[in-house]
């Protein structure tokens, strides 16, 4: 049976925490030789069956979570679904059932580890266990992060959430590492905005959105093309909206049908937005005319913000602008 190292969390988010874990899984294997990372990570949340109530938004989709830790070192990422059976498990079988299937030579976990039913396990327990079954225990300190304001978090998907849900996409770019992102299909809205001469994709996404407003994102497509865009959050105040809505004017992207580029259809394709900068409030204008002059001068902006962050003086001096 082949060998490998194993980390096991939640890892929504895929922050810089995160990284650092699946990087001393992948230096634990590369010693070892023969050996693979393998992450194995919940989704959802285990909260979803314990605490629905309470249940963390999603900060992204399980797909692009795999993607994120196989580009950080792991080898194979498998999905652990909550279950009643899975979660009811002791913190003995539950390993247990790990050391079956994978045949650990060690566990990659950060300080706050808990498993097994009650969150009864922790990292003193995985070093009784490891010693019994034969695997080793390292535990990787928490990493941190420092924001805008000059302030220092530990990475976490916690504070995370907390970022994106005040608006501050470059302090969660911070914790992440990379911008926050957005994904999932284009659906239909309500076609106001090709009337107003900004057609938008209406993005229907698992992900937790920001705070109301506008931002600037880059928006990348399944084909490989990319483009700036300003990115709307929000129920449209100007037009009495109550639910919320994700939409993005994609700039200077050859027009096709509607809200959409050459090449695709009206509806129905991928779409992924990193959110680099944020613009301003959503606000209520005097008139319509009002709102359209500042939407031009928020694509302005948008081209700025995308240019300046794109930049390889920006890419190699990190988020912080």
């Amino acid at each position: 049976m082949p060998r490998s190292v194993v980390s096991v969390g939640t890892f929504d988010g895929v922050h810089a925490g995160h990284a650092a874990l699946v990087a001393r899984a992948r230096a634990t294997a590369d010693q070892a030789g023969e050996t693979d990372v393998v992450v194995l990570a919940f989704d959802p949340h285990p909260a979803t069956r314990l605490r629905p109530e309470s249940a963390p938004p999603r900060l992204g989709s399980f797909e692009r979570r795999a993607e994120l830790l196989r580009e950080a070192g792991a080898d194979r990422v498998e999905r652990l679904e909550p279950t009643a059976k899975l979660l009811s498990h002791t913190p003995e079988a539950f390993i247990e059932s790990i050391v079956g299937r994978l045949a650990p030579i060690a566990f990659v976990e950060g300080p706050d580890f808990r498993f097994g039913k009650g969150r009864a396990g922790d990292n003193s327990v995985l070093a009784s266990l490891g010693q019994r079954h034969g695997f080793a225990v390292e535990v990787v300190p928490p990493v941190a992060a420092a924001l805008n304001d000059q302030s220092v978090v530990t990475a976490s998907s916690t504070i995370t959430r907390w970022l994106v849900q005040q608006g501050r996409v470059r302090d969660a770019w911070a914790v992440l590492t990379r911008p926050h992102e957005l994904t999932g299909r284009v659906v239909q809205g309500d076609r106001r905005g090709r009337d107003l001469g900004f057609p938008t994709a209406n993005l229907d996404t698992p992900c937790l959105p920001p705070a109301d407003g506008v931002y600037a994102a880059v928006a990348f497509l399944d084909d490989g093309r990319s483009f700036a865009a300003a990115v709307s959050v929000g129920t449209k105040p100007m037009f009495n909206g109550t639910a919320r809505a994700v939409e993005a004017h994609l700039l200077d992207a050859p027009a096709g049908v509607g809200p959409c580029l050459t090449g695709l259809p009206e509806y129905g394709w991928n779409l992924r937005l990193a959110l680099v900068g944020w613009v301003r409030e959503q606000l209520r204008f005097d008139s319509i005319e009002a709102l359209m002059a500042q939407m031009h001068r928020d694509c302005d902006r948008v081209r700025v913000i995308v240019a300046r962050v794109t930049s390889p003086h920006h890419a190699a001096a990190g988020a912080h602008a």
